[in-house]
């Protein structure tokens, strides 16, 4: 219920209300004096009124007629002012083009994701059968028509077995292809018909710049076909791959990326893909505005090897080594320290040396600081060094040798290559 709340009337208000309310009760009286016998200031005040009025209409008259007989004279016409046309609303159930450009974008590119569920084996313990357990979910997405689908390797990682299940709920199994741990990059294939598959639109990352929209598709907790939207945030950046090698050149998207994103396209505004969300940075394990994803140049140049020779071979040197931040514990502020050089390997024919015991006492081998000229302060510049190089070709490896770290070696070795 509402009240209103007027404010007190002061004595004098009420009092002229009373007497109001008194003169209509004895109007009749009231008018008889009047008209019986009125005051005479009453007449003085009646005749200066007149007089003013007469004299404001004189003075409008005499100030306004010219100009509106100068109207009249030039057949002007003089109307009210036309109201504002009103913008017209857009009804709620219409999209922006905006709008409309993201839903297709979408429903052009949702038949080429995938949910790739991995599988691994398991004996039921009543009947000993053999029996193939979902282990975890990710996203893939069709290559070719060939049935070639692209994920990331650590959703596969540790798989015996895959399923592809495409966007109208047909699933296949899925055979490895090959996979490329230092990039954190596996292909599969599905045997399924030609007509069925939809292989995604490949773009290029050579031009992709910061600020422009990014649109990531995936099965994030396993909920398919998941679209966000965000920018591309940052360029260059570097993250570790499963097998510890830095993957250089990564994109950075605030897009929303979860636990089950990992293997999806990451598409530009034009549905082109522009890369495979791969990571995020979080330190809680959902997303936090910082996500990651492989460049589709890397991408193509590693599937189509893979593809081709289900594997992808690339130049070491041949020896194993300690992290640089568990290297810092030993006083190595710069370089790569060998922990072993392997027998009969190019690396020990070259007479590099690994790190041992005697007596007790532990004996620092070889720290890597340099390669070709070009300094290394960690493994992340030996492995960008290596990038450029073949398998047999000779380098000049810059070594620091001797407990007191002051020797430098100069080593040519004869870089070998990956399995």
């Amino acid at each position: 219920m509402f009240v209103q709340v007027a404010a007190p009337r002061s004595p004098r208000q009420a009092r002229f209300r009373r007497a109001s309310a008194s003169d209509h009760h004895n109007g009749r009286h009231l008018r008889g004096l009047a008209s019986s016998s009125p005051s005479p200031f009453r007449k003085v005040r009646n005749v200066a009124v007149a007089v003013v009025a007469a004299g404001a209409l004189g003075w409008t008259l005499a100030h306004y007629t010219p100009h509106w007989l100068a109207l009249a004279e030039r057949g002007t016409t003089l109307t009210a002012p036309e109201p504002a046309p009103s913008t017209p609303l857009t009804p709620p159930s219409s999209l922006t083009a905006e709008e409309q450009a993201t839903v297709q974008l979408f429903e052009r590119n949702r038949d080429s994701v995938l949910l790739v569920t991995t599988l691994v084996e398991r004996r039921d313990l009543t009947s000993l059968n053999i029996l193939e357990i979902p282990a975890g979910t990710g996203s893939g997405f069709v290559w070719d028509t060939q049935g070639h689908v692209v994920t990331n390797y650590h959703v596969v990682r540790n798989a015996e077995a895959a399923r592809v299940t495409m966007a109208d709920g047909q699933s296949y199994s899925a055979k490895l292809v090959g996979y490329d741990a230092d990039k954190d990059i596996a292909v599969l294939r599905i045997e399924a018909p030609r007509d069925r598959l939809r292989p995604i639109v490949v773009g290029t990352s050579s031009n992709v710049k910061v600020g422009q929209r990014a649109y990531a598709i995936g099965n994030p907790f396993g909920l398919n076909e998941t679209l966000t939207q965000g920018i591309v945030s940052g360029l260059g950046r570097e993250i570790p791959s499963p097998s510890g090698r830095p993957i250089s050149n990564v994109l950075q998207t605030d897009s929303a990326i979860n636990p089950g994103n990992s293997g999806g396209p990451l598409l530009d505004s034009s549905g082109r893909l522009i890369g495979m969300t791969t990571a995020i940075y979080s330190p809680s394990g959902a997303s936090a505005g910082v996500g990651f994803a492989i460049p589709v140049d890397t991408l193509k140049t590693v599937v189509e090897t893979l593809i081709k020779f289900g594997k992808v071979t690339r130049p070491v040197i041949g020896i194993s080594y300690l992290e640089s931040n568990q290297a810092q514990f030993l006083g190595i502020k710069e370089g790569v320290l060998v922990l072993e050089v392997p027998s009969n390997s190019e690396a020990a024919k070259a007479g590099l040396r690994g790190t041992r015991r005697t007596f007790g006492q532990l004996e620092l081998g070889d720290i890597i600081v340099g390669m070709d000229g070009e300094r290394v302060r960690n493994e992340a510049d030996l492995f960008r060094i290596l990038e450029q190089k073949k398998p047999g070709q000779r380098v000049e490896l810059e070594v620091i040798r001797g407990p007191d770290m002051q020797k430098r070696v100069r080593l040519t070795v004869q870089l070998s290559s990956s399995q």
